[in-house]
């Protein structure tokens, strides 16, 4: 059995071999004469022959059976198997068989190729080319091949193409030309003249007839401009301010007759008032835009001819039945110079600013990381050529100096270098004169230091405008913006105007007071805003994205409502005070009874003084001597004469309210954690009670003997008395403000342990922040009281020395005391630059996966970008016709000494929009040998740079121009920087 298996070939070979002359014997015989195969005679030649006849015919056989798909496979495996000559022999027999007679060389060549032979095509064949198939039209219609043409017969495009946009050029030179005036040879002899005869003119009618076309064709072009510059400054949908006819006011509602509402002019550039009608403008001065309709509507009523008011309604039925033309009245022509707002997104809570900017007022929001060239530029792009009525700027600083720019400051020092020079120059130009009513508002308390009023004098000469800044003679957050404001020329203030009237010319009143007032807490909550909205708001602008946060918190807080005046604030605190003293049944009784006789009271005392003086006793809570401290305080008269009699006062009411703040650490915390510790039951041990609270003891004995001294030469106040003296007794113990600003960040993370591991001083925190008698503050915002108190201590005193006689007797001492703290706010500033430089480098640090040790020298974080990572296929290309593709998002963090690149991986959450980014570390770069270089914009990259470095180069886009344009300038300036300390 064996034997028969292994003579005999396989069942399926047999099958396979059914119909040839397959015979054993023969096979044994020739075994001996074959190689590579059993199957393949090689010394009997008419057998090998036979055979391969006989297997080619069986192939054939099958070949005819299979499919078009097998076939294929077969013929790729064989030609697999060929040689290079016998693949040349199958070429040279396709091409005989299947000779190539015509073939698409758009489709075989290159595209720049295809392009530059297209290039010497006239315009007419090049229209004709297109109309082959849609291959050739998308070559023929490209920007490259129309641009030249129409630029070198002075044909330029009036805007600049979309991404997407295809043919523009090709269209601009189809019309230019459609609208040339052709004339034939005789025409052309009637109009020019003959070498022979000369021209004798065209005759009236004509002249009429061309003078007609010509002014019409000027008015389509001038409606057509005005359209798309309307389309182009719109504002968001429902991003108008609120009627305040809508809260119970008594201003219209803007409903015509038809009962169509209008929609808010769409310009961010109409000014608070015009020439003319003095109500023209009531509503935009109020923060309620005013439609073109309701200005026309004013403008023809202002007319006591009654033929005047039918046009006016005429055409107010005109704009009620076509709302849809936005150029029918045009800003060109109603508006003067509008007003100009510069806001440092440095500024804590800006999108409250920006929400409640006025109509008429062009807003430019800058990042003070930038330089100054480009925020020169930005200024320029927003006021569109137009002339500025006057100038605002808001940006962090202080009695000396303005931080315009993270690595610019002003003063009086600075004004007069090259860059800033420039700058104020330039933009001083784009300002209305002062005869006209044009200056400068600058928002920081310069006229509160002699410095700053120096330089207020000098940026006024430089600039020749009127330059106007707060006095300072408020305390709190941004609160001196709310007080008295200088004339620009002297330090005085004006008399003449409400307290800060320049600023209420940019902002609602509304929103400035609830920003100046509660600016450090609403940067909490947008804080909050802006990581839960950001991911959705990421790709606007950094402006637009601030309105809209601002909007939404003003919407959700109601801030408008919150507003109320001082002295009701003042009364309602009293009443909860009482109320949580007592235990009441009827509360809202109590508050009835209580407000009552606290109204009495403030009828009783003349102008109003003791309501103040009331408010303050009893909000302050200050133990001892100083509840009744500013009772006793005479009235002192608010005349431009006695403005040092005002710093003092202000002084002594700050004094106050600090050492009230500082008395609820201990009434509310020590002497409660102390009472348990000692029954036993303690919340904290007597070590982290130390560290807490044991420095704020002794800066309140201090401040109390202090406020103490004030309060008496304070009541016997008169043009020669001294407290200077009593503010250097002060500055000579300044070691204890210093022991505590070192203590600061201890305690800061001894409650933070505290809190995490001790479950009953969780409870007790619960329990005692944010309540009336901490003034709703918790422990570690009442701890940084002491901080912003030497920066008021410094305002205030500034304004005292300005005020006071270089002849003064007290003259003396308040410089010796004024130096002492600029010296000591120095020191503050100091400790609070170097936390923020080692949070951020251990944010970044723990952000970069994989990424070395950051923290080396006095390294410092600058600036952070995310751009895309491209590639080019081919680098031969010309950089015009380059294409690009995209290898991954990265993202470029720029150090004042290295630029770090990482590979940025976006995570979505499953069923929201939100989504995380992970840093992956790339690559780093030393910044004396990098280089920069800008891609051209085309269509097939946008917003691109190449950064080369020593050893390779990256090619990165960002997805704006701002963008590109703001990190290029900074990483240039940082460049510089480095170059000029490695030399």
């Amino acid at each position: 059995m064996e034997t028969n298996v292994k003579s005999s070939p396989h069942s399926v070979k047999q099958w396979q071999l059914s119909g040839t002359d397959y015979d054993p014997q023969q096979v044994r015989s020739l075994r001996s004469g074959t190689r590579f195969s059993t199957w393949t005679p090689l010394n009997n030649r008419t057998s090998n022959l036979q055979l391969f006849e006989e297997r080619m015919n069986l192939v054939l056989h099958w070949y005819d059976l299979w499919t078009d798909r097998q076939r294929k496979h077969l013929l790729h495996s064989l030609l697999t198997r060929c040689t290079k000559s016998q693949l040349k022999y199958c070429r040279d027999l396709l091409i005989e068989t299947v000779p190539v007679t015509q073939v698409d060389f758009t489709a075989v060549l290159p595209r720049f190729l295809s392009l530059y032979v297209m290039s010497f095509l006239s315009p007419r064949d090049l229209c004709s080319a297109a109309q082959v198939s849609w291959h050739w039209r998308v070559l023929a219609e490209q920007d490259c091949l129309w641009a030249g043409r129409c630029i070198t017969r002075g044909w330029f495009l009036p805007y600049t193409p979309g991404e997407r946009e295809s043919g523009a050029w090709k269209n601009h030179y189809v019309s230019c030309v459609s609208t040339l005036d052709w004339l034939t040879p005789r025409e052309a002899a009637e109009q020019y003249g003959t070498l022979n005869l000369q021209s004798t003119g065209m005759t009236e009618e004509e002249e009429e007839r061309r003078k007609e076309r010509r002014i019409r064709q000027m008015i389509r072009d001038k409606l057509q401009e005005e359209k798309r510059q309307s389309m182009r400054t719109r504002r968001a949908w429902g991003s108008y301010a609120k009627p305040e006819g809508a809260r119970g006011g008594s201003t219209e509602t803007g409903r015509l007759s038809s009962g169509r509402t209008f929609s808010s002019w769409p310009s961010l550039s109409w000014p608070p008032r015009t020439v003319g009608s003095p109500s023209l403008w009531s509503s935009l001065d109020r923060g309620q835009p005013m439609t073109a309709a309701q200005s026309l509507a004013r403008v023809q009523a202002s007319s006591p001819s009654s033929e005047r008011q039918s046009k006016a309604s005429a055409a107010l039925s005109s704009f009620t039945s076509r709302p849809a033309l936005p150029h029918t009245v045009s800003p060109i022509h109603l508006t003067t110079p509008a007003l100009l707002l510069l806001i440092s997104n440095r500024i804590p809570a800006y999108e409250l600013v920006l929400s409640g900017v006025k109509a008429g007022v062009v807003v430019v929001l800058y990042d003070h990381r930038g330089t100054l060239s480009a925020l020169l530029t930005q200024v320029e792009r927003a006021i569109s050529g137009q002339r500025a009525q006057r100038l605002g700027l808001l940006a962090p600083g202080g009695t000396e100096e303005i931080h315009l720019l993270h690595s610019s400051s002003l003063s009086e020092r600075t004004l007069l270098t090259s860059k800033h020079r420039e700058f104020w120059e330039k933009l001083g130009g784009w300002v209305a004169p002062t005869e006209e009513g044009g200056g400068i508002d600058i928002f920081t308390p310069l006229a509160a230091s002699a410095s700053g009023v120096s330089l207020i004098q000098a940026l006024s000469t430089l600039t020749g405008l009127e330059v106007q800044a707060p006095m300072g003679l408020a305390t709190g957050s941004f609160q001196n913006i709310l007080s008295e404001w200088s004339d620009g020329s002297v330090g005085t203030g004006l008399l003449n105007q409400q307290p800060a009237a320049p600023a209420l010319q940019f902002v609602c009143e509304s929103a400035l007071q609830g920003w100046c007032r509660q600016a450090q807490w609403m940067d909490e909550a947008l804080e909050e805003l802006r990581g839960c909205l950001g991911t959705q708001l990421q790709r606007l602008s950094l402006q637009a994205r601030g309105r809209a946060l601002g909007h939404f918190l003003c919407e959700k807080i109601c801030l408008e409502d919150l507003c109320v005046s001082e002295d009701l604030n003042e009364a309602l605190t009293e009443g909860l005070a009482a109320l949580t003293r007592q235990e009441e049944t009827r509360p809202l009784e109590f508050l009835a009874i209580f407000l009552t006789k606290w109204k009495k009271e403030g009828e009783e005392c003349s102008g109003g003084g003791k309501w103040r003086n009331k408010g303050a006793d009893d909000f302050s809570s200050t133990p001892h001597s100083s509840q009744k401290c500013v009772g006793l305080i005479p009235e002192l008269p608010q005349t431009a004469l006695d403005w040092r009699g005002a710093a003092a006062r202000e002084l002594h009411h700050s004094e106050c309210l600090y050492l009230g703040r500082l008395g609820a650490v201990l009434k509310v915390y020590q002497e409660p954690l102390t009472a348990a510790l000692n029954s036993n039951r303690a919340i904290l041990s007597y070590a982290d009670i130390q560290i807490v609270l044991s420095p704020v003891t002794q800066i309140l004995e201090l401040n109390r003997v202090f406020q103490t001294d004030l309060e008496a030469r304070l009541q016997q106040w008169g043009a020669e008395q001294c407290v200077g003296d009593v503010l250097v007794k002060l500055c000579s113990k300044l070691r204890v403000y210093t022991n505590y600003l070192n203590n600061y960040t201890t305690a800061l993370r001894t409650i933070d342990k505290c809190r995490e591991t001790k479950p009953p001083f969780r409870a007790f925190l619960k329990r005692a922040d944010r309540t009336l008698a901490t003034h709703m503050l918790s422990l570690q915002e009442l701890l940084l009281c002491p901080v912003w108190r030497i920066q008021e201590y410094v305002t205030l005193l500034q304004a005292l020395s300005f005020h006071t006689h270089t002849g003064h007797p007290d003259h003396t001492h308040l410089s010796s005391a004024l130096n002492t703290l600029l010296r000591f706010r120095e020191f503050i500033q100091k400790l609070k630059r170097n936390s923020e430089r080692d949070r951020l480098m251990e944010e970044t640090q723990q952000m970069i996966q994989g990424c070395p040790n950051l923290r080396e020298g006095n390294r410092q974080l600058i600036i952070t970008q995310d751009a895309a990572l491209l590639r080019s296929p081919d680098e031969q290309i010309p950089d015009s016709l380059r294409t690009y593709e995209q290898v991954s998002d990265v993202g470029l963090f720029l150090f004042n000494d290295a630029l770090v690149l990482t590979r940025r991986n976006v995570h979505h959450t499953a069923f929201t929009l939100a989504h995380q980014s992970t840093h992956t570390f790339l690559a780093s770069v030393a910044l004396a040998s990098l280089a920069v270089r800008e891609i051209t914009h085309t269509h097939y990259v946008c917003h691109a740079f190449v950064l080369e470095g020593p050893c390779r180069s990256w090619i990165c886009a960002t997805e704006r121009g701002e963008e590109r344009e703001h990190f290029l300038s900074v990483l240039r300036s940082a460049i510089n920087s480095a170059l000029t300390g490695h030399q």
